[in-house]
């Protein structure tokens, strides 16, 4: 990094408004994406068509009373969702009920013929939400700070910096901008597959080029200068490739240039305004793909660093490391994602079955929560959340009332919370996410080690522990130790979950479960080790490990 840039943020105020000490107002963060106010109409604007700005507020309303203190709004994926005046926009050519216009995404989104005509309908419909507030003369983006400044909210931005829901489509999707439907700006798409076949989704915009760079900071400039916004996350998560892996230094100082200048920007605002990345926790990978996570703390233009996996949230993400890496002045955000892990959730009076949403659950939301704060993250962002809102299946909401007090540890001390591991679902994030300790298969007579975060639990505290098993004859003696805790082989088989998950109650049929009780007060603040002695038998393949606390 130059001299003159290193000088100019030293002697620049500004450059230390938004320390980690003067984050300490944002600690319970909420993420919307560009669709946030769309998703369910029938919720938010139940008098019925057109759309009117009274869902936007009625949805920041509703973040406000469950203790939400900063709103961060996702205004575009690849192209704009809000109605730039100079940029590329997501209905761009649409006029209302033209189904057409969407059968591009739905060969990216891989839409089965069978189901062709619905989502065409589908998407149609909820893409004339749009129209009818830009009809009305309404920016959505405007009115949703306006709506967090009514209710006293802090209006953040998050800024998707290589959104890939276009990605298998690329000159055919509405989502794709111009330039990635041009092969030259796109990256490669190698993975670290041993064939060495690209994959298509890796292909994102290539930041080694200065075209590339200057879109995407148009965009970011429209946003910060035109609207009236405090804060900006840039949101590497969708796909954190930046440049061609393994990139060199030349690459690595070339992106943290850039993102000085973005820097730049936001102060010439003239006020505190907070610059941050939503990553994964992986620091190596990303530095390989050119963006070095902790020279950017370092040399002191990011101000917070929101760590999280892809959809499924994370339990066991090394923090300590982590802030150890990037020094004592960044904030760092633990990221509440909407699953707990890939084990599914059964109904048995509807025998409706599928993902646990974890938002859904207070209990899960909890325990989440404390796994985070327990080792130190300075607040926690809500991402996904949304996902659960789906009026159309019974019990199937968020549990917004849980938000409440959830950013602090000595609120969550002594309520029910329930805990768990991730898990592998396949090749796409795993790459980049802390390596999934589950599932896997335990052999006769071996010894394995488990690791997560948890916080400790007042006197007179239950603690029950869950293997989840994928169904077989026999399921060998296993003991169970909490921190080298003597084992404890006494288990009760049953189909519960530890707590419903919305409208769950129970494992699949495929799936077997067993309850250990052990005692909370083995229970360490921050790392915890489970470990499981296994007996004599066949091998047994343990889909999950779960705790509640009650």
């Amino acid at each position: 990094m130059n001299l003159s840039r290193r000088t100019l943020l030293q002697s620049t105020a500004l450059a230390a408004a938004a320390s980690r000490t003067n984050l300490a107002n944002h600690r319970n963060l909420f993420t919307g994406d560009s669709c946030v106010y769309f998703y369910n109409p029938e919720i938010y604007h139940p008098e019925g068509l057109p759309y009117t700005a009274k869902a936007i507020h009625r949805y920041v309303d509703r973040l406000a009373d469950s203790g939400i203190d900063t709103f961060l709004s996702n205004p575009n994926a690849q192209v704009a969702w809000y109605p730039s005046k100079k940029l590329p926009t997501i209905i761009d050519g649409y006029k209302r009920g033209d189904k057409e216009f969407f059968r591009g995404h739905a060969a990216a989104a891989r839409v089965a013929p069978d189901q062709m005509e619905t989502y065409l309908v589908k998407t149609a419909k909820f893409f004339d939400l749009y129209l009818d507030l830009q009809e009305a003369g309404v920016d959505w983006l405007a009115e949703s700070s306006k709506a967090c400044r009514r209710r006293k909210i802090s209006p953040w931005l998050s800024i998707r910096m290589n959104d890939m829901h276009g990605a298998m489509n690329p000159t055919g999707s509405n989502f794709n901008c111009p330039l990635f439907k041009q092969e030259k700006f796109r990256l490669r798409g190698r993975t670290m597959n041993a064939s060495g076949e690209p994959y298509l989704y890796w292909a994102g915009l290539n930041y080694e080029l200065p075209e590339v760079r200057d879109y995407m900071m148009s965009q970011i400039r429209e946003c910060v200068v035109g609207y009236d916004f405090e804060g900006l996350e840039l949101d590497w998560l969708r796909n954190p490739h930046c440049c061609e892996p393994v990139a060199g230094k030349r690459q690595i100082a070339m992106i943290a240039e850039w993102i000085a200048s973005i820097r730049k920007l936001t102060q010439s605002r003239g006020k505190a305004y907070p610059l941050g990345l939503r990553v994964p926790a992986n620091l190596g990978y990303m530095k390989n793909c050119g963006l070095d996570v902790a020279l950017l703390a370092r040399e002191g233009l990011v101000d917070f660093v929101n760590f999280s996996n892809f959809w499924q949230t994370s339990w066991d993400v090394p923090y300590d490391a982590l802030r150890r890496e990037l020094g004592p002045h960044v904030a760092i955000y633990g990221v509440i994602e909407d699953a707990p892990n890939w084990v599914n959730g059964y109904e048995p009076k509807s025998k409706a079955s599928g993902p646990r949403y974890l938002s859904a659950s207070a209990e899960l939301l909890r325990g989440n929560a404390a796994n985070k704060l327990s080792m130190g993250c300075d607040g926690i962002e809500h991402f996904n959340f949304f996902c659960t809102d789906q009026p159309t299946l019974p019990g199937m909401m968020g549990n917004y009332g849980a938000l409440k007090g959830i950013a602090s540890l000595d609120n969550l001390r002594g309520k029910p919370k329930h805990y768990s591991l991730s898990s592998a679902r396949g090749y796409v994030a795993d790459l980049w996410e802390t390596p999934p300790q589950v599932p896997l298969t335990l052999e006769p007579k071996s010894f394995r080690a488990f690791h997560l975060s948890m916080c400790r639990e007042p006197a007179g505290s239950k603690l029950t522990l869950q293997l989840v098993f994928a169904k077989q004859a026999e399921i060998p003696a296993i003991g169970v130790r909490l921190n080298g805790a003597w084992a404890v082989f006494e288990r009760v088989a049953t189909q519960e979950l530890l707590f419903s998950t919305g409208p769950y109650t129970e494992h699949v049929a495929a799936n077997q479960a067993f309850n250990y009780v052990l005692r909370p007060d083995d229970v360490q603040e921050g790392w915890n080790e489970v470990s499981l002695v296994v007996g004599s038998g066949a091998p047994a393949r343990l889909v999950s490990l779960e705790l509640g606390v009650s």
